[in-house]
């Protein structure tokens, strides 16, 4: 597989509160939240506690859960400790790749996306109040981009105890791309520009490059994070030999 990956502060924000994960056959992106330096803290630790998470065996899931819920209790109780970090909270979107399938492990409204081919679908689903605005009918999907309340989570790590983390599998193919993003990428950027972008570059990094260029000529309100994953059978059965 072929992998590009890089985060940018963006042109607004003084923090780069974003953090990406590549490690084998583990990606990730986290967007932290909290006033100060504190998002910078929780999404550097959520990513730390699932790049220390051992997965095995054929079905990660189990494991995905575990490391998500662990990172949650990590965050929450590093917060009640500090005061200077209360309420602190982050998004985290992870991916494994595995033979012939994958898994994605989501909270919040970071997103995965699997392009294949001239199709770009949105994997997760945002964990907002946009989203469930989208989900119920009420909003579109270009509005959303728009709302003022787009920024408002209903899931995140690290701000309760316990916390609900979707995790799914897929089926994957040769020449699939899986792009992992935070907001400060999908928010100036829409889907078919995304996708676009993806198309136009063999190689991910190329691709990545484009695309934090791009956000930031939409002027980058936020930190902008990608990390694209380019999937080949050669790869599986080379592993295999």
């Amino acid at each position: 597989m072929l992998v590009g990956a890089r985060t940018d502060i963006g042109l607004v924000r003084k923090t780069n509160e974003d953090g990406f994960h590549i490690g084998g056959n583990l990606f990730a992106v986290a967007d932290g939240m909290g006033g100060h330096q504190a998002g910078e803290v929780a999404s550097r630790l959520a990513l730390e506690v699932l790049a220390e998470f051992q997965i095995d065996g054929a079905d990660p899931t189990d494991y995905l859960r575990r490391a998500f819920q662990r990172a949650n209790e990590v965050i929450y109780t590093r917060a009640q400790q500090d005061k200077t970090l209360v309420g602190m909270g982050t998004t985290l979107t992870a991916l494994f790749i595995g033979e012939g399938s994958l898994w994605v492990a989501h909270v919040g409204d970071s997103r995965a996306y699997l392009c294949r081919g001239q199709e770009l679908v949105q994997l997760t689903q945002d964990h907002s109040v946009v989203g469930e605005l989208v989900r119920n009918g009420n909003l579109s999907a270009q509005e959303a981009r728009f709302h003022p309340h787009r920024n408002l989570l209903t899931r995140a790590l690290g701000t309760a105890p316990a916390v609900e983390v979707d995790v799914f599998a897929a089926k994957w193919q040769d020449e699939d791309k899986v792009l992992l993003c935070t907001d400060g990428l999908s928010g100036p950027l829409d889907d078919d520009e995304i996708r676009q972008i993806i198309q136009g570059h063999d190689h991910p990094q190329g691709a990545v490059d484009e695309l934090i260029r791009q956000a930031r000529r939409r002027g980058a309100p936020d930190n902008v994070t990608a990390v694209l994953i380019k999937l080949a059978v050669q790869d599986e059965a080379a592993r295999g030999r």
